[in-house]
């Protein structure tokens, strides 16, 4: 039986967004706001790049051939980009976020909301992406775009669906929350945002889901198979969730879009660097060798140490995520993280059970990923 839809009342997009940061993502979700009728500005430093999709409508350092919508208006001025501007999408590489954000709160005009669609935590604070953005420019709604996503699909108008999160003002209905307005700003032919509240529980699953994509993708490249990488991805799920829920945010999100969702496609598929990272790593190849020796973000590297940082500091163990930060930044061969991971004591799987009892065959899980990575 079809669900009862239930009218909210007039929900209004915002007419004028800014989107400042013209990578991959950030052009691809330009695009998104223009097919979906909204007066779309382009923030970006380069002014060659920003002059080739003003003229040929591509972006090709980051999206190749991909054609956009002739209504992107790119420009590198960011006050003029925030000039009369309903909401601000904000999409510069996570390391730069504090900086970046700050600049938006001192430009756009007051209340102004901004989603934040950078994924990770800051190393010296371990601060969420929002909580980081709310710190240095205070007084306005803070959300983020986050999913299954890869920025060629998305642009190229492959089916979508992402969730849109933001903080709630108790003064307003439902149709006038900021993520209500966000996701009827950018629903299109082919792009389906849900809405959520649960800013911590969306975020934590963009923070981790790299970390765990290095750990399946160095399986696949030893030659394991799926029944390895089902069982990273639910244990890491449950990881996700664990965190989720001491940082204030509920399980049951972790499970959504923005969790499960963006942690299946990260961990199963070449076009993930992070996976793809990791199954250099797992075929044997040198980490100053892995992707010819190029210099290829991998959020993941940078992400095990703080989110295995934060998570100490709340005395919550992450067995997967220490296992990665144990290969990608101590430098512990892999053979010996996954033999300890994998040797663990063995305990219930329902976190309401009090069982817990030494691995039987440890000496042989030793012996199986030695075999395996020599």
């Amino acid at each position: 039986m079809d669900k009862k839809i239930t009218s909210l009342g007039t929900t209004h997009p915002f007419d004028r967004i800014a989107v400042i940061g013209g990578g991959a993502w950030g052009t691809a979700l330009a695009s998104v706001a223009a097919r979906a009728g909204r007066e779309t500005r382009l923030w970006m430093r380069d002014a060659e790049l920003a002059s080739e999709i003003a003229t040929t409508h591509r972006n090709s350092r980051y999206l190749g051939k991909i054609g956009l919508p002739h209504a992107i208006r790119p420009m590198t001025d960011m006050a003029a980009a925030l000039k009369d501007a309903e909401a601000v999408l904000l999409v510069t590489p996570s390391v730069t976020i504090r900086a970046v954000a700050a600049e938006i709160g001192r430009l756009a005009a007051p209340g102004v909301p901004i989603f934040v669609c950078a994924k990770g935590i800051e190393a010296e604070t371990g601060l969420l992406m929002s909580a980081l953005v709310e710190e240095v420019a205070p007084g306005r709604p803070v959300g983020t775009v986050t999913g299954p996503t890869f920025a060629a699909e998305t642009a190229a108008g492959h089916p979508t669906a992402v969730t849109v999160a933001c903080t709630t003002d108790p003064g307003l209905s439902a149709s006038e929350q900021a993520a209500t307005r966000m996701a009827m700003s950018l629903t299109t032919g082919s792009f389906r945002p849900y809405v959520s509240d649960d800013m911590a529980g969306v975020e934590v699953g963009g923070a981790v889901k790299n970390v765990i994509a290095i750990a399946c993708g160095i399986l696949a490249g030893a030659g394991f198979g799926d029944n390895s990488r089902a069982a990273i991805i639910t244990r890491g799920l449950d990881e996700m969730k664990e965190l989720a829920v001491r940082l204030g945010g509920r399980r049951e999100t972790v499970a959504g879009l923005g969790g499960l969702g963006d942690l299946i496609l990260t961990c199963s598929s070449r076009q993930s660097r992070n996976f793809s990272y990791g199954m250099q790593r797992g075929q044997g190849i040198p980490d100053d060798k892995v992707f010819e020796g190029r210099p290829v973000v991998v959020e993941g590297r940078h992400a095990a140490i703080t989110v295995t940082d934060l998570a100490r500091r709340l005395g919550l163990h992450m067995p997967i995520c220490e296992m990665v930060r144990a290969i990608t930044a101590d430098g512990q061969p892999i053979a010996i993280a996954f033999a300890g991971y994998w040797a663990a004591p063995i305990h219930a799987e329902a976190r309401t059970a009090d069982l817990a009892f030494e691995h039987p065959a440890a000496e042989a899980v030793t012996r199986h990923f030695e075999e395996k990575f020599p």
